[in-house]
């Protein structure tokens, strides 16, 4: 099936988790995992704010936790603070990232882009997944830079728009709505990918907003 020639555009884009790595839920567990030592009735609320807030990174979540889930349905315990649980929730996520399955058509629609940059532009720490990439030898195919947080995904999009580095026309492939806010912000185009995401309300967004969607990437230009 194909959306579209992705030969059209001069930069590919493409959000880390649920896109290029089947690793939505391994975050997700990771976020529980750390935030345990408050509860259950908080660990929820955190896990519940993650969710809705695909694509935003680590340090804005947890950072609610503490400001605002906490006070609320913990105020009386004591747990670790925000370095504590970055530190948990970094621990938690490294086997995950290095066991999860990579996209299946990934080097496939590298080989027929062979002359587009590729980019990642990610809620993920930017070292983090530099390292993750490495080690799972897909870097090479990101000729255009693996980028993370602290920056935002806006952050960095305008960054490299002012660069020069990303060149229009582009696509973003992400799987959140936030993924297609930033993008649509910076004036790029925007492929759903559906088939790993946490976005539970995608059918009812892309209704409203009418992005096309494929469920993987196999599905993007035909390639295997």
């Amino acid at each position: 099936m194909t959306i579209f020639s992705p030969n059209r555009f001069k930069t590919l884009i493409f959000d880390c988790d649920g896109v290029v790595l089947n690793s939505n839920r391994v975050k997700t567990e990771a976020f529980r995992q750390a935030a345990l030592p408050y509860g259950a009735a908080a660990t929820q609320a955190l896990v519940d704010y993650h969710v809705a807030r695909g694509g935003i990174s680590r340090f804005e979540k947890f950072r609610h936790f503490l400001n605002v889930i906490v006070p609320e349905l913990a105020p009386c315990t004591i747990g670790p603070g925000l370095d504590d649980l970055l530190a948990a929730y970094a621990d938690a996520v490294e086997d995950g990232l290095m066991a999860c399955e990579i996209a299946p058509g990934l080097a496939g629609l590298r080989a027929v882009t062979s002359g587009i940059p590729w980019m990642i532009v990610s809620g993920g720490v930017q070292d983090e997944l530099r390292d993750i990439f490495a080690r799972r030898d897909i870097a090479r195919y990101f000729d255009g830079g693996i980028f993370g947080s602290p920056d935002s995904k806006d952050e960095i999009l305008a960054r490299e728009t002012a660069s020069g580095r990303l060149q229009h026309p582009a696509l973003f492939i992400g799987d959140s709505r936030y993924d297609h806010e930033a993008a649509m912000g910076a004036g790029i185009d925007f492929l759903f990918v559906s088939g790993w995401s946490e976005f539970h309300a995608w059918r009812t967004y892309s209704a409203e907003h009418s992005f096309p969607i494929i469920e993987n990437l196999t599905m993007f230009a035909g390639v295997d």
